[in-house]
């Protein structure tokens, strides 16, 4: 298949999904499943030019996301079939997976509903599902990303610690990703709604956590309001093969905070 480098689209069940293919091709690509309302656009271009140096990355929207035709999946399930799908279309036996906050809750079902197409699993600033004890998310989260528009300053809250060093920082790489040129529409109010009922009637992952047998990277900020550190540390304490990192001064977005440092994190783990 022609791998381009610019915004494509191909032909699926879900209709045509928007995705994007960069850096060298052979090997084993990194498919990236992105947060809840983002899109392919959300990614910051530093991090994704630090992770391609060596390496096929993938991007796409998913079904009713973004520049893509189609509804959002109601079911985080279904959200991980439209993955799997994207995968099989690009003629790939076998790919590395990273996700990031919902993208991570639907990299892990696709681990455990296609495991024949996954061989390494990165879990970033995300949650193994329901987790009743330690430290919870900030009060105010869930009525600022639900909002119908997210400011800077509702980025900043979400996504990065208060500290002067972190909030430079996220406004450098909300430039970043603003400043990209051709960018696709936002998620729509229907397919934010879709997300919204999708995770919390997701079961999660821990009453399955042996069968995440495969290699996995877990990685969050310490400081995460969203999605606390700590239900990194309990996914990674029960799955069978899961190592697990925190980067201290960092938030929900640590991958955009601590891109340099998070990029040899993830080529030693994908290396490994």
């Amino acid at each position: 298949m022609n791998h381009p480098t610019q915004i494509d689209r191909i032909e699926s069940s879900h209709g045509r999904p928007a995705i994007r293919l960069d850096g060298p091709d052979g090997g084993v690509p990194l498919l990236l499943l992105q947060r809840f309302r983002g899109t392919i656009d959300d990614w910051d271009p530093a991090f994704i030019a630090a992770v391609f140096r060596d390496r096929r990355v993938i991007r796409f929207d998913s079904a009713g996301i973004g520049r893509s035709q189609g509804t959002v999946p109601h079911t985080i399930g279904g959200m991980a079939a439209v993955a799997a799908e994207v995968v099989s279309l690009l003629g790939l036996s076998q790919v590395d997976l990273l996700g990031w906050s919902l993208g991570a809750v639907v990299a892990q079902q696709f681990a455990l509903d296609f495991p024949h197409l996954i061989r390494r699993l990165i879990v970033a600033g995300s949650s193994p599902g329901p987790v009743a004890d330690g430290p919870q998310q900030h009060p105010r989260v869930p009525q600022v990303m639900t909002k119908s528009e997210n400011d800077e300053d509702d980025f900043l809250f979400l996504f990065y610690p208060p500290s002067e060093c972190a909030t430079a920082e996220g406004r450098a790489s909300l430039a970043r990703i603003k400043s990209q040129a051709d960018r696709g529409p936002a998620t729509s109010a229907p397919a934010l709604m879709a997300q919204v009922k999708a995770i919390p009637a997701w079961s999660g992952v821990l009453h399955r956590d042996g069968e995440l047998r495969l290699p996995m990277l877990v990685a969050n900020g310490a400081l995460d309001v969203m999605i606390p550190a700590y239900r990194s540390y309990v996914l990674a304490q029960q799955a069978p093969d899961a190592k697990l990192i925190l980067y201290p001064g960092a938030g929900h977005a640590f991958l955009f905070q601590d891109i340099e440092g998070f990029a040899r994190d993830i080529e030693q783990f994908l290396e490994g």
